[in-house]
């Protein structure tokens, strides 16, 4: 840990001290590994004269020369290496060396690594060496050559313990006082919700009232969201050194496999050749070929996806090698040729310019016969689709379709070009008959997994949308780092990438980027207990999708009391008995099977069958068995055409009926956002998963970037966290028992279900101000000196949160601003539909959809920006809009009728009624479109509310205090004529 130019040793935890020169003292030149003088003598006294990170030898002799003068260069390195170390952040990868007492080299444990290792080598000298002789002096003769090889025979063994990634916590100086802030605004809070309630305004109580409730709302969200943000971290890994470990020269390759899933419903929504990008991205992923397998699942049985996928799998045996031959970047043909840059950069073969060109050539002619496969589906024929052998497609009827699988590539299948083999490419589309559920997106997914585990059985799983390819070669590397390391691995069930768009507009109007929450949200959750998947770019750990818990977790306790009431002892309902002891019975299994040597395939039906097997996982004897197989793999021996046929087995529509498949393993059904469930459940069982940010982003994708598109997709995933609230996996009350489930993690999981009800306190307070413009009344009294002190305090308090928020997550204050603009769109509109939609669904049982009809758009860049739909949802938003205008100017016509003293209480609220006017201008903007124009329907609608709100208004109005009739009376008696 390195604070004010001070550097600490990572051994006894003193300081490192300096040499004679008043410099900096370093040990090893190589990793400038922080570490005192004493400790590094202790070190050579005890036979250990190499570094404890990178095993190289200590060159402490060599800081001096003969003739005692320093030689130059290696300390001011070290120095300018600390002062780089202090600040860290987004580029932290850039950093040789970054040291850190509490968190770089402890296990998870606490106890720190170096100690560990000290401790064998300590064991390991004990028995294969005598007792060393004193300690040698600085001055002493050097040392001879095969005593120096002799002492640098463990730096094998040191690179072998070597960390393949490491946490680069944020610095003290900027994560302090932006803790500090929090618990300032936190009191500050406080002491104005105590003023707030104890000065009401009796000339609006209603309106008083309101803006109470409203606040109370917003502060509790603020704390859902801000308070799992407490201990951020950054993460920087070690790709070379998993290549060190993992793939030596002249052995095969020992990393993990990996299976990739893509998922597609409707190739004339979702286009062919954009899903045959991502295709072609992950075959040419840098990873070796016999560890790669692509499973792409069609699930609406298009003829067209079938035959994209052939002329897919065609190109590749030419794209895939380019690709590795040349190293370019990103591996999908599409973006890789529309890159505006030099792209001769680093590429020196003389070779490279003419197959480029060719290569561009061939893309061009593979896009041309794509296309026409486009062209001639846009019309179905009366007989329906026919295959080249002429026989019938078996999918014509999308709802009523066998199971479909076909192998492309791998190691059975076609080769590339030059004769090298290619990763697997398998075609799946899962049986659907009527009156059987098939669950969507969630139930596709669990289909891949029973698929891939019967064919391939990869110890992990990389899901990707079909618009999002692989614009890092190296992103498997990366998640490698994390899930191969045996420190850090083991309890972790994903590793979840930020996800990344193309296609953006500059300014990024409706918050598209999410940049917020990516950069800064989920850096926080990373430091708890991990990120929530957000369904895509997450690669899985095959054993935490099938419900086990994590190996390091012990038992959840025996005794039970109520989870409600505080109590040392945990409780558990009836079905977390259920549950727990189901899982215990599938580990004795485990264990079982693993001891049993020479067992028939009888006493092992037997076995699985008693301890309820079937029940879990399905009817299929080859996919339990792969359960059982934590490392993966398929057995040499397997039939491929057998394994075909169980292939089909496990994606019939009938397997998962009276199993936990969607309840306790795989994708969680009952939600529309089944990433968040799914990753929801594997943390309640104890899992932590893991949040990896390369410098190169891993993988890109696409974004609606016009207004309805936009909201729609804001609604559905609205939608689904109030469908999990209204679930009995809601974590307000799920998964208590056994607390494995940390509570800032709970109380962002809280935040991601409740944050759609905001839209009901939010759209009131977006209509406060139009109507203390219309009334003349105020929800806030007269302020007095302390009154004004809390409100500046609130107000700097904000400001200074997102101040500091920016300063340790680098977020610009651009993307503050738009998060928080559309934050309030979202809030009035897409939100709003989803709390009722969502109680219609769960409670009623009427799915009401609100469907998208789409104009022509521009051919220009950035065109579909400015395409105008009409949809329900602009409705409430077009409508506050109007409402404050109209306030606007009617709270300054009063003024100029009332005088000088009316000018005042004007400033207050035309402030706020410009707050919600500001917050929704990019919807205003959006809705002009580029020609100016709105949708007729839209301004009607609009309007139309707006009067009849106002009219309501003027008859009812409620909540202002009535004025007593015989004081007008009175009133008017007085009145001299």
């Amino acid at each position: 840990m390195m604070e004010s130019g001070v550097s600490f040793c990572n051994s006894c935890g003193e300081q490192v001290g300096f040499d004679g020169n008043g410099e900096v003292f370093v040990a090893c030149h190589e990793c400038y590994f922080p570490i005192c003088k004493a400790c590094v003598h202790y070190e050579i006294s005890e036979g250990r004269s190499v570094c404890l990170r990178c095993g190289n030898p200590y060159a402490v002799d060599k800081t001096r020369s003969n003739d005692g003068t320093k030689v130059p260069g290696n300390q001011s390195t070290m120095a300018a290496q600390i002062n780089v170390s202090q600040d860290v952040g987004l580029h932290a990868r850039h950093i040789s060396t970054v040291s850190t007492v509490d968190s770089e080299l402890n296990d998870e444990s606490g106890n720190p690594i170096w100690k560990n290792r000290v401790e064998s080598w300590k064991e390991k000298d004990k028995k294969n060496k005598k007792k060393k002789a004193a300690p040698k002096a600085e001055n002493e003769t050097p040392v001879p050559q095969e005593q120096q090889m002799e002492e640098m025979q463990p730096s094998s063994e040191a690179a072998a313990a070597e960390p393949l990634s490491m946490i680069v916590p944020i610095s003290k100086s900027k994560l302090g006082p932006y803790r500090s802030v929090i618990i300032m605004r936190l009191i500050i809070l406080g002491l104005f919700f105590h003023y707030r309630v104890t000065h009401p305004v009796d000339s609006a109580f209603g309106l008083w009232l309101t803006s109470i409730i409203c606040e109370i709302w917003f502060a509790f969200s603020w704390v859902l969201d801000q308070f799992p943000k407490w201990s951020p971290i950054n993460r920087i890994t070690f790709t070379d050194r998993l290549s060190a470990r993992f793939e030596r020269e002249g052995e095969p390759s020992q990393l993990a496999a990996v299976d990739f899933f893509v998922s597609t419903v409707d190739p004339l929504k979702e286009p062919p050749l954009i899903t045959a990008n991502t295709v072609l991205s992950i075959l040419a992923v840098d990873y070796p070929v016999d560890k790669v397998s692509c499973y792409v699942s069609d699930d609406g049985a298009a003829m067209l996806s079938f035959e994209s996928l052939v002329e897919t799998a065609d190109f590749a045996r030419k794209w895939v090698p380019f690709c590795k031959k040349f190293s370019i970047e990103p591996r999908a043909p599409e973006f890789y040729f529309s890159q505006k840059i030099d792209y001769l950069k680093d590429k020196v073969q003389p070779s490279f310019v003419k197959e480029r060109r060719a290569m561009k050539r061939d893309y061009e002619e593979y896009k041309v016969r794509i296309n026409a496969l486009v062209a001639k589906a846009q019309k179905t024929p009366d007989e329906g689709w026919t295959m080249q052998d002429g026989t019938s497609w078996p999918g014509n009827n999308s709802r009523d379709h066998p199971g479909m699988i076909q192998v492309f590539l791998g190691h059975s299948g076609a080769h590339d070009i030059e004769g090298n083999e290619l990763p697997r490419l398998v075609y799946v589309s899962r049986e659907k008959r009527p009156g059987y559920q098939h669950h969507k997106k969630a139930g596709a997914e669990n289909a891949l997994v029973r698929v891939s585990a019967v064919l391939t059985n990869a110890p992990y799983i990389l899901n990707l949308d079909c618009d999002h390819y692989v614009n890092n070669s190296k992103a498997v590397r990366e998640a490698m780092c994390f899930l191969m390391d045996p420190e850090v691995g083991r309890d972790v069930c994903y590793v979840q990438f930020p996800q990344r768009f193309d296609g953006i507009d500059r300014s990024d109007r409706y918050a598209n980027r999410n940049t917020v929450f990516f950069d800064v949200n989920m850096k926080g959750l990373d430091g708890i207990q991990g990120p929530v998947y957000v369904g895509t770019g997450c690669v899985f750990n095959r054993q935490a999708l099938y419900g086990y818990s994590p190996p390091s977790m012990p038992k959840l306790p025996k005794s039970s009391s109520c989870c409600c009431c505080p109590s040392k002892k945990q409780t558990k309902d009836v079905s977390e008995l259920y549950r727990d002891a189901k899982r215990e019975e599938l580990d004795a299994a485990i264990f079982n099977l693993r001891e049993i040597e020479n067992y028939d395939e009888y006493e092992r039906s037997m076995l699985i069958s008693q301890l309820s097997f079937e029940k879990t996982f399905g009817l299929s004897t080859v996919f339990i068995e792969s359960t059982l197989m934590e490392n993966g793999g398929v057995a040499e021996s397997s039939d491929p055409s057998m394994l075909i046929k169980e292939a089909i087995h496990v994606i019939g529509c009938a397997y998962e009926e009276k199993t936990a498949w969607g309840k306790e393993i795989g994708w969680i059904y009952g939600s529309v956002t089944e990433d968040i469930l799914t990753g929801f459940k594997m943390q309640c069982r104890g899992w932590r998963s893991i949040y990896c940010m390369p410098i190169r982003p891993a993988f890109k994708g696409s974004a609606p970037i016009n207004l309805s598109d936009r909201l729609h997709q804001v609604l559905r995933w609205a939608l689904g966290s109030v469908e999990i609230f209204l679930s009995r996996h809601c974590p307000l009350w799920y998964g208590f028992a056994g607390g494995r489930l940390k509570i800032l993690q709970r109380l962002a999981y809280i935040n991601t279900i409740v944050y759609p009800f905001t839209s009901l306190p939010l759209i009131a307070y977006c209509t406060l101000p139009a109507i203390c413009l219309l009334t003349g009344k105020f929800i806030i009294p007269t302020l007095s000196n302390l009154a004004s002190a809390l409100f500046l305090g609130l107000f700097i308090s904000i400001i200074l949160t997102s101040v500091l928020e920016l300063r340790w997550s680098g977020v610009t204050i651009e993307d503050l601003w738009r998060n928080e603009q559309f934050w309030v769109i979202g809030g009035v509109s897409a939100h709003l539909f989803a709390v009722f939609q969502g109680f219609l669904k769960m409670l009623a049982g009427v799915d009401t959809n609100f469907t998208v009809t789409a104009k022509a758009a521009d051919d220009a860049e950035f065109g579909d920006l400015y395409i105008i739909k009409w949809t329900t949802l602009l409705i409430p938003p077009t409508s506050l809009i109007i409402i404050n205008l109209v306030g606007v100017v009617a709270g300054f016509s009063d003024a100029l009728n009332g005088g000088y003293e009316s000018w005042g209480p004007l400033i207050g609220k035309v402030f706020f009624a410009f707050w919600v006017i500001f917050h929704l201008y990019p919807f205003l903007k959006g809705l002009m479109g580029r020609q100016n124009r709105t949708p007729t329907i839209v301004i009607l609608w609009s309007v139309l509310l707006a009067s009849v709100f106002s009219l309501v208004w003027v008859q009812i109005n409620p909540f202002v205090s009535k004025v007593d009739s015989s004081t007008i009376s009175q009133t008017c008696i007085s009145i001299d004529c």
